[in-house]
Parts: C-alpha cells; sequence; structure tokens
C-alpha cells in the first residue's frame, strides 16, 4: 500500500559530485532497496530544502533528474510520487496537460503508424536483413551513412559519406562532439540560455559552461569574442536555429559574424541543428560558414518522430570523425540497426520529407492557435517551432507562476531549467507540440491566458519538470 514520506530525507553522506545529483542518486537507491515503493508520495521540494538546509533550486534540479530518470512523476496539486501512479487531478478525474516535453506535434496526416508498418515491412524484406541481427561499425553502415548525407544535403549540399557517421540520438551526438574537444574542468561557451540536456551532460562530466550573452537573434558576436578573451574554452555549443528554449533563429550575416569570431580564435563549434529542417527559409548553418571548425548535428526526434532516436553527426574532418567514431563506440557502441534501416527506408523513399511536411504545416497552426489566445502578451517564437518563450508581466513572478498552473492542471518550465549563468529571467517555456492534440492545446493555452490576466495565490512549491 502506498504511503506519505513526509520525512524522507536522502542519504549523502558518502555522495560526491553535484548536490542535485547526489539526491536523486539516494533516491534511485532507496527505491530499488524497497524503501521507498510504487505510489509513496515524497515530501515537498520546500520541506525537504528546509529540512537539508539547502536552496530551493537544489532540490527542484534533484527532481527534475528524477523525473528524466522516470523515477517520480508529478500530480498537478498534490505533489510528487514515487513513479506507479499516473499524474492525475483526483479532483477532476482528469490527466494533468504537460507542456514541459519539447515534443513534434503528431497530427494525423503525418500517418506514422502506417508510415511505421510499411517502412518496417520493407525493412524485413531486405535480402540483408540478416546483417541487421549483428553488431556493426559505430559510425553506421556506409548505405545508412548515404541516407544520412542525403537528409542533410537541403542544409549542407553534398556531403561525404564518410564524413557523416550515426548516432542514438542528438543527446548521444553531443556527448560524442563534446566528449571529442573537451575533458573534464574544461570550459565550453554556449548561450546564456541554453538547452537543458546540455546542462545535464556538463552536470555528469565535469565540463564548465559559461553562457554568452543573446539577444532575439540568438548569440552576440561582441560577447562571443569577449568570452574568447576571458575564457580558454574548449567548444562552443549553440543552436542557431529556433533556439531552445527561445526559439531565436541567426540570420545568415549573424551566423556570418558567429563563425568568423569563432576561426579567429580557433573555436571548435558543435552546431546543433536539429530543429534546422523544420523551416521553410533557413539561413544556412554555421557550417557553412566555418565548416573547417564545426561539428554538425541533425537529428530525426524533433523533425519526425521520438521514436526514431537516430541523429547525423558530421565531422569537418577524417581526423575528426575517427575521434568522434571512438567516442560513439566507448558510449553506445552503436546506433540499433532497426531504428537506423527504418529511417534510412524512410529517406530513400521520400516518406520522411511527407512526414516532416505534415510536422511543419501542423506546428503553423499550433502557432496560430497560442496568436490568438495569447494576443497582448510578450513572448518570443517562430511559425514553425514547436515551442514558445514567454516573458510574464511584473506581476507573476516566474515559479508563483508555474505553481498557479499546477494548480489548474497545466505544467510547463520555467528559466531556471536553461539557465547557465546570472540570475534566471521572469519567463518559462510552452511546448505547443506536446499538446495531444489542438483542442487539448487550446485548452491548456486557455488556463494559461486566464492565469496570466490575474494575480493569484497559491499553497505549494512549484515542481521543475523533466525538459528536453
Amino acid at each position: 500500500m502506498a504511503k506519505q514520506h513526509q520525512f524522507w530525507l536522502p542519504r549523502l553522506n558518502d555522495r560526491s559530485g553535484p548536490l542535485y545529483l547526489a539526491i536523486a542518486d539516494a533516491l534511485a537507491a532507496d527505491i530499488e532497496t524497497g524503501q521507498l515503493n510504487a505510489g509513496d508520495r515524497l515530501p515537498s521540494q520546500r520541506g525537504l530544502a528546509e529540512a537539508l538546509k539547502i536552496d530551493f533550486t537544489t532540490v527542484g534540479r534533484a527532481f527534475a533528474e528524477a523525473r528524466r530518470r522516470g523515477l517520480i512523476d508529478a500530480a498537478a496539486g498534490r505533489g510528487s510520487f514515487v513513479r506507479g501512479l499516473p499524474p492525475m487531478d483526483l479532483t477532476s478525474g482528469k490527466a494533468s496537460i504537460d507542456m514541459t516535453m519539447n515534443l513534434p506535434p503528431q497530427p494525423a496526416s503525418a500517418a506514422l503508424r502506417s508510415r511505421i508498418e510499411s517502412g518496417l515491412k520493407t525493412v524485413l524484406s531486405r535480402p540483408d536483413f540478416f546483417s541487421l541481427l549483428t553488431y556493426r561499425d559505430a559510425a553506421g553502415a556506409i548505405a545508412d551513412r548515404e541516407a544520412g548525407a542525403r537528409w542533410l544535403m537541403p542544409r549542407l549540399g553534398s556531403l561525404a559519406p564518410g564524413l557523416v557517421l550515426i548516432a542514438s540520438g542528438a543527446q548521444v551526438a553531443m556527448l560524442a562532439a563534446l566528449s571529442s574537444l573537451a575533458t573534464a574542468g574544461d570550459v565550453v561557451l554556449t548561450e546564456v540560455l541554453t538547452y537543458s540536456g546540455l546542462r545535464n551532460l556538463a552536470a555528469q562530466f565535469g565540463l564548465r559552461l559559461q553562457g554568452v550573452a543573446m539577444d532575439a537573434e540568438g548569440l552576440l558576436p561582441d560577447a562571443l569574442e569577449q568570452a574568447c578573451k576571458t575564457y580558454q574554452a574548449k567548444a562552443l555549443y549553440c543552436t542557431p536555429s529556433l533556439h531552445n528554449p527561445t526559439t531565436a533563429t541567426m540570420s545568415a550575416r549573424r551566423r556570418s559574424d558567429i563563425a568568423a569570431v569563432a576561426k579567429r580564435y580557433g573555436l571548435p563549434i558543435v552546431e546543433d541543428d536539429t530543429y534546422g529542417r523544420l523551416l521553410r527559409d533557413a539561413p544556412p548553418p554555421l557550417a557553412h560558414f566555418a565548416p573547417d571548425i564545426t561539428i554538425y548535428i541533425g537529428g530525426l526526434a524533433k523533425v519526425l518522430t521520438p521514436m526514431l532516436r537516430v541523429a547525423y553527426l558530421v565531422a569537418p574532418d577524417a581526423v575528426l570523425a575517427a575521434r568522434l567514431t571512438t567516442a560513439l563506440r566507448a558510449t553506445t557502441g552503436m546506433a540499433p540497426p532497426l531504428m537506423v534501416a527504418l529511417a534510412t527506408q524512410w529517406i530513400e523513399s521520400g516518406m520522411a520529407d511527407d512526414i516532416l511536411l505534415a510536422l511543419r504545416q501542423e506546428a503553423m497552426a499550433r502557432q496560430r492557435i497560442a496568436k490568438t489566445l495569447l494576443q497582448g502578451s510578450r513572448y518570443q517564437t517562430q511559425p514553425e517551432a514547436h515551442h514558445l518563450w514567454l516573458d510574464l508581466p511584473p506581476e507573476w513572478p516566474r515559479l508563483d507562476f508555474v505553481m498557479q498552473l499546477q494548480s489548474q492542471g497545466l505544467a510547463i518550465v520555467p528559466s531556471d531549467a536553461f539557465t547557465v549563468t546570472g540570475p534566471s529571467p521572469e519567463a518559462v517555456r510552452l511546448c505547443l507540440g506536446a499538446a495531444a492534440d489542438q483542442n487539448v492545446l487550446h485548452q491548456g493555452l486557455a488556463i494559461l491566458a486566464d492565469c496570466l490576466s490575474h494575480r493569484r495565490k497559491v499553497a505549494s512549491p512549484a515542481i521543475v519538470s523533466s525538459v528536453i
């Protein structure tokens, strides 16, 4: 029977590393040993912070990490539970509207089920099907690398397949790229607000992130130059197209200026172009302006479906391609052959382009809904983006705002999850693609718009969800 662990405290005496990870590790250990069971309710984040005499934000990051690992769930208005019970609002009987995960929408026009079935049928009928049942080269089979080069052609032009490597998703590609350029203690430059997955990776491997100032268009060249003078940075990680979380998209001129600074200081670039193909008129990538120093990442999860944990790494030369291959071999061994084969089949048949078009059209439709319901609010987005970045009015501190929405069954992410340096801005990220359909999206945005127009008191602390 589930019980309420109002006084559960993590044992931290023998743990090292970042405190938030130590708390998450202790939670995992207590679940594994049976000290905590599925459905057990955990103390409030604020209560746990007070009991441990630590900062509330640290506990928030620990709970977010536990959510990311699948250890706990959050129920609107009721707190956090060891995973096993669905996050339900028991007063209404309805599940929460979760807009924390930056998912692509899944419109019926994408016909994903039938295309998965058709694609797998073709893969299963391949004469060389049994070659998928064994281990493969860590960089991927040449036919799959050629398909990756074909997929990236609209962004990068003609590519040598030998410089295209296949990873098990963009996160693995990031890990391979950064571990090939930096080691524990090294500085990596990034936007002052950056993808939370990078923050998790840096914390895990001891990389020191340094935020670089940005504006509505992305990284500022002057700020990057000053950072290059101040820090002995090993790499720059950035997202020039549909930046996560702000959706900032660099113009061609800005990309050229950023590339010029990086070349001047010999600063390798890790370009995350995961969202690049969503844009109808995307400027050329940084890799176009600085091909000799840029590792390019283009994934499929955000532009086709998260089911395809496939990403393509493009190395600037054969030497770095070999280092990246070694990193992939050391981390995942190889990308799952069946998944990669399906991606290749979709690309070669044209299905991938059809799905991309359907997702882009759905994303644009959802942005039109947001524009209608959030009229008068200050937010930044792009017509093709899966998310938007909302600046809050002065009467709404971000954590109070998130708490209020959670009490009404809507989950979003405060800026704290993305802040690298300096104070977190009073802003939140909303993932429009995460809503099950346009009706659910309308419902969630209506709740948010109503909350924006009223200052309300809340009684429980915010739960910062795991995010991507």
